[in-house]
């Protein structure tokens, strides 16, 4: 039996203490299961700003979106982790990736390394999170046992090896890095592409888990319109290899009018197995039809 749908918000924007609990506050009115951010420098630091939602909210999962495991020292890490969980109430789920942004790490005056030493950085990570936050000598604790559910993001072979070991939820970006970009340009995937990819993913799943995780999937645009063709036009200066039907036919794009966004938020469901989606925070309000119709809520149009 499939999931039950679950969808999230990306927060972005840093904000005043009151406009941040608003939005945190819109979020949850708009029916959105997780409240999520970042971990780039520029935006907010997560987790304070997950104790600030959660305060402002009582709905709500809460979660990292992802953390860039390279910021991060494992032990130190545990600590914010436990001490957000219980600040929380136990509301934390806890998104980790490899980090992807070159220049980002260089501001930080941090090692970068090639994508196999962030990879390996990353599981060392993963595996001391879970050696020191099951012990019960570890403090603080976590408030949930056996642990703070586990997301991780990517989709090369050995980040969806790591995910298929250790993650609760595996998230796909729908989107590649760029090869040489210093900020961490990202260049969509097709559909053909991120259908492999998930098909690789649950292959590896095979030895590890009865059952496949929750499956992920970050939506890039949400643009609800009567026009598909005219809405994309002004998106095309940053897919200049891609033709409009092509950007209408990525995975990570939903366009059209409630009716066709809800048929692209169940055809990805049906064709990749995606029961958790998240949007970035410019598309919040956008999307909230589409989740009431999705649940059978909503009968008006666009």
């Amino acid at each position: 039996m499939s999931r039950p749908f679950r969808f999230g918000v990306n927060l972005l924007e840093p904000a005043s203490a009151e406009e941040w609990r608003a939005k945190c506050r819109r979020a949850e009115e708009l029916g959105y299961d997780v409240i999520l951010v970042p971990d780039h420098l520029g935006m907010p630091a997560p987790f304070p700003a997950l104790v600030a939602a959660a305060e402002a909210t009582e709905r709500p999962r809460l979660g990292t979106f992802t953390l860039n495991a390279g910021f991060w020292n494992p032990a130190l890490l545990a600590r914010e982790v436990a001490t957000t969980d219980a600040l929380t109430g136990g509301r934390l789920e806890l998104g980790l990736g490899a980090g992807y942004a070159r220049a980002e790490h260089e501001t930080a005056g941090l090692p970068f390394g090639s994508p196999g030493e962030r990879v390996d950085h990353l599981r060392r990570t993963v595996e001391e999170l879970k050696r020191l936050l099951g012990s019960d000598e570890h403090q603080p604790q976590a408030a949930q046992r056996p642990r703070v559910p586990l997301l991780i993001g990517g989709n090369g072979d050995r980040m969806l090896r790591l995910s298929a070991e250790h993650a609760d939820i595996a998230a796909f970006t729908g989107a590649r890095t760029v090869p040489g970009s210093a900020t961490g340009q990202l260049s969509p995937i097709t559909a053909d592409e991120l259908g492999e990819r998930v098909a690789r993913y649950l292959k590896f799943t095979e030895d590890h888990r009865e059952e496949p995780p929750e499956l992920n999937l970050i939506l890039q645009m949400v643009i609800g319109t009567e026009d598909r063709e005219a809405a994309v036009q002004p998106f095309l200066e940053y897919f200049p290899d891609l033709t409009v039907d092509q950007v209408l036919e990525l995975p990570v794009s939903l366009v059209g009018t409630l009716d066709e966004l809800t048929e692209q938020v169940l055809a990805r469901r049906e064709r990749y197995g995606f029961t958790y989606l998240t949007v970035l925070e410019p598309y919040m309000e956008a999307f909230a039809p589409v989740m009431e119709r999705v649940r059978g809520g909503l009968t008006s149009r666009f």
